[in-house]
């Protein structure tokens, strides 16, 4: 989950160079320049072999997860992955995949897994571009190098973009914290099930089968 700001050259015919304002998640007011990268600008870039995503205009780059991150992730999209499709539900998107949660300025998030309910599925001729929603279900596995204010930020944009459910994974206390938009927080411990709520009803997986054995 970790993110490094990336400088970005301006936009080659700006319309206005001055800053506007505009209040953060937070309630804090902020400057912004026009010249903030957008969405779109962001989907028309050249793979470099980076992968980014953009908050409030700015382009973050992602660090590479290391082999221990990529293993509870994909652990974790099969435990899913296998009940939404034995059960036509929807669709579960993997961690390139982003969504345009806010405009102007755009904010661009790719969580780790997604979920997406079938009957909130964007146009086919549209899937190409960032979906401009938010997803129902995300998970989001913690890094070595997450500074927890990061964290935070990602899960407050997800949550008032109109996420349900955000599954948190601790590889270090192999445990998940899942937050609700109704500002439930809750740790589920490694010897408990995780249930899918009203998001996946239906759905429950030991939290220990998340995790590599130790």
């Amino acid at each position: 989950m970790n993110a490094t700001p990336v400088h970005v050259a301006p936009l080659a015919c700006p319309i206005y160079n001055g800053p506007v304002l505009f209040r953060a998640a937070d309630g804090a007011r902020s400057m912004i320049s026009k010249n903030a990268m957008t969405a779109a600008r962001l989907l028309e870039m050249p793979p470099d072999g980076s992968r980014y995503e953009l908050v409030v205009g700015e382009l973050r780059m992602m660090s590479p997860s290391g082999f221990q991150h990529g293993d509870i992730v994909a652990r974790a999209t099969m435990q899913i992955a296998r009940f939404v499709m034995e059960r036509d539900l929807g669709v579960v998107l993997g961690a390139e995949t982003g969504f345009k949660l806010f405009s102007d300025p755009d904010t661009v998030r790719a969580a780790d897994v997604a979920f997406v309910r079938k009957d909130r599925l964007p146009p086919v001729n549209e899937r190409k571009a960032f979906a401009p929603m938010a997803p129902d279900l995300v998970v989001e596995v913690l890094s070595p190098n997450d500074a927890p204010a990061d964290v935070k930020a990602k899960i407050r944009d997800y949550l008032q973009a109109g996420v349900c459910t955000i599954w948190v994974l601790d590889p270090d206390t192999k445990s998940v914290t899942e937050h609700r938009r109704n500002d439930e927080i809750k740790t589920i411990a490694a010897d408990q099930d995780l249930d899918g709520g009203d998001v996946l009803p239906g759905f429950t997986c030991s939290v220990a089968a998340l995790f590599p054995p130790a």
